[in-house]
């Protein structure tokens, strides 16, 4: 071997071995001076022989790449929230549900701190990391792979024996101390402090410059591992196999036997995480064992196999000096309180969400009272209670608004429903420059250089009275705008073009039908492939369609009975926005399926459990996680959990194999019964 090809790797080896000793296991075995040597030699030889580059070097920790756009990727595997416990009656209500679904069976739990930080989902290929995305809307986030790397706590190549390829999610963090250090330095050099290390590590992981992420205190904690053929059973032996392959996972993570010892972890931690070097806010709870997890399944939104326990919000009190309302894009009215300044959870606070007018009622909350406010779920402010004991003499009750603050039309509140609306859908400012922000937005329609500041400067300036006039702006039109230089007026312009390309089932979603969010937007546009169809759709055959309910299909007949409406997406076909599924995806899609109801349960040997619910998915069919009377088959992999099992024979439902699934499919493609 070439000397000098040897002395790199001898140094690049040495260099992740003190890496590891250094921000894993808190055991540094080297000075940091010689460290820097060390790595201050190995770039020196890199620089001078770019013939042995390797990608996964120590020194690209040091960073040096510029990246100007975050490519959005979707999740291989879709990375859910997890519903929250604030008492310990919840936590048993929980362990029933989990004990009725398995059938009794034993269970045990593993108790996880639940760290807040910007969550992380890393992906690793024949032990190299290859991709790192952050949660995003939990179907897709942004590529910050080169970022990511410049963490010390990130392994770049693995140790022992792990999986082909696997995904680990976990949190970026900033620890206490390091986030001290940074504010100290902030202000003595003139700047303003930053205000809490969550939203800092977020801020940082989306920095352009990778050697300006590698100068802050960043640290990476993982906790859950996915994919298909792992080399464990259970979560606990899953963390100990992270451990081994060199991740940083806290060492604090207990397996327990009962709810009662779940309970002490928790009373523990809700005392002693104030001598933790990060912040914490909750235990989060999962079934250990993955066979009775995929047995629980999941919600719409989160596992069953898993509970957050939220440690009881910071609260604080304050004065409220008055209430606003605000008026959202459907008309929706929101009583605002106007606080004076108060530090709760590391952020001044300064609004608070009153909800509705019942809300207002059932506090009694008046302008002049003392309230005290927290964090729902440590994120959003909100009034929790009044200190009646402070209420001045003559305080007069709140009296809700009768008429928009914005158009002063009457409002209405239409029956069963909290919040009061108002009608003037085509009239009122912040509902047309609302409709017009959410087409924009970042699940909608991604429009690169245009925000909602730019939106409402447009809408005043009388250059859009709607989202079909944004493909009519030119460059010098936007030129004069505050603050809108020749460069953002060109990307700008550029981004409203390149929105032309955006999929139909996400302009089905930018459009703003009320109560058509992401997920009834792909239902809608995998039932009806063009805007032609889908405006032709009756209420009857509308509610016809798998979870789209009474609701939501007077939503949409609405929608389309209006000429204004109608006119709108006319327009938009005209300036090429897309207005049915392309070809493309089309091709293999089917209604072979259609009707059936599948479950899949288990380990398979020649496909993914992805791609075998893409499968029934593309072929009309539906996938659910639990077996009831409604199911059609259930398709069985290795290791299927023996309550699914039981409750199939049970109710008499077929129990299938993969290639018993490939030979229905291929029965219906050829029509062959």
């Amino acid at each position: 071997m070439d000397p000098i090809l040897e002395k790199i790797q001898e140094l690049r080896e040495e260099l992740t071995g003190h890496n590891y000793n250094y921000y894993v296991l808190d055991n540094p075995t080297i000075s940091d001076y010689d460290f820097d040597m060390k790595l201050k030699e190995l770039q020196q030889l890199e620089a001078r022989y770019p013939e042995y580059h390797d990608p996964f070097s120590p020194t690209v920790r040091v960073g040096g790449m510029i990246t100007k756009n975050f490519e959005t990727l979707v999740h291989e595997y879709r990375m859910y929230s997890l519903d929250n416990s604030y008492s310990r009656e919840e936590l048993e209500d929980w362990e029933k549900r989990v004990q009725r679904i398995l059938g009794g069976t034993e269970v045990d739990f593993v108790c996880e701190l639940k760290y807040d930080g910007a969550s992380i989902s890393l992906t690793y290929e024949n032990g190299r990391l290859v991709r790192a995305v952050t949660r995003g809307d939990g179907f897709q986030g942004d590529d910050v792979t080169n970022n990511v790397k410049t963490i010390r706590s990130v392994p770049l190549k693995l140790k022992g024996n792990y999986p082909e390829k696997f995904h680990i999610r976990g949190e970026i963090i900033i620890p206490l101390e390091g986030f001290s250090r940074m504010n100290q330095e902030r202000v003595e050099a003139g700047e303003d402090p930053y205000m809490n290390p969550r939203n800092t590590a977020s801020g940082s992981l989306k920095l352009q410059d990778n050697a300006e992420v590698a100068k802050r205190p960043l640290d990476c904690l993982l906790y859950s591992i996915i994919g298909e053929k792992l080399n464990f059973s259970t979560q606990f032996e899953g963390l100990e196999k992270a451990r081994e392959w060199g991740f940083k996972v806290p060492p604090v993570t207990k397996l327990c036997h009962s709810t009662r010892e779940v309970m002490d972890f928790i009373d523990y931690w809700d005392i002693h995480r104030h001598e933790l070097p990060y912040e914490t806010d909750g235990v989060v709870v999962k079934v250990n064992s993955l066979a009775q997890q995929d047995e629980l399944g999941y919600t719409a939104k989160a596992p069953r196999w898993a509970l957050a326990y939220k440690f009881k919000a910071e609260q604080v009190s304050t004065r409220l000096s008055s209430i606003s309302y605000q008026v959202g894009r459907t008309g929706a009215i929101t009583p605002v309180a106007n606080l004076e300044p108060v530090l709760l959870a590391g952020t001044t606070v300064k609004r608070a969400s009153l909800h509705n007018a019942d809300q207002i009622a059932k506090l009694d909350v008046r302008v002049g009272d003392t309230v005290f406010v927290e964090k729902g779920g440590e994120i959003i402010p909100k009034i929790v209670q009044v200190d009646f004991t402070r209420r001045q003499p003559g305080s007069e009750p709140t009296v809700y608004i009768t008429h928009c603050p914005e158009c002063s039309t009457e409002l209405i509140r239409k029956e069963g429903e909290a919040q009061h609306y108002c009608p003037n859908y085509y009239g009122c400012p912040p509902q047309i420059t609302g409709r017009i922000q959410h087409y924009i937005s970042r699940k909608a329609m991604d429009i690169e250089g245009l925000g909602g500041e730019t939106v409402a400067l447009l809408y005043k300036e009388g250059l859009i009275e709607n989202y079909a006039d944004l493909y009519l702006l030119r460059k010098e039109q936007v030129i004069p705008l505050e603050r809108m230089a020749d460069k953002s007026a060109e990307n700008l312009v550029n981004g409203i073009a390149k929105s032309k390309e955006i999929p139909y089932e996400r302009v089905l979603y930018a459009l703003g039908i009320r109560f058509v969010g992401e997920t009834v937007a792909k239902k809608l546009a995998k039932a009806y492939p063009s805007i032609d169809t889908l405006r032709r759709a009756t209420l009857e055959e509308l509610v016809a369609i798998d979870e789209i309910g009474v609701k939501i299909a007077e939503s949409v007949v609405d929608f389309f009975s209006n000429e204004d409406n109608v006119r709108i997406v006319e327009r938009l076909r005209s300036y090429g926005v897309q207005m049915e599924t392309s070809p493309e995806k089309l091709l293999g899609q089917t209604n072979l399926l259609k009707g059936q109801t599948f479950v899949v349960s288990g380990v398979f040997e020649h496909i993914s459990r992805n791609d075998l619910k893409k499968k029934i998915e593309d072929n009309g069919g539906k996938v659910a996680s639990s077996i009831s009377s409604r199911t059609a088959y259930v398709i069985a992999g290795d290791n299927m959990g023996p309550s699914k099992r039981e409750k199939a024979e049970k109710l008499d439902i077929p129990i299938i194999s993969e290639y018993d699934f490939m030979e229905i499919l291929q029965r219906a493609t050829t029509g062959v019964s």
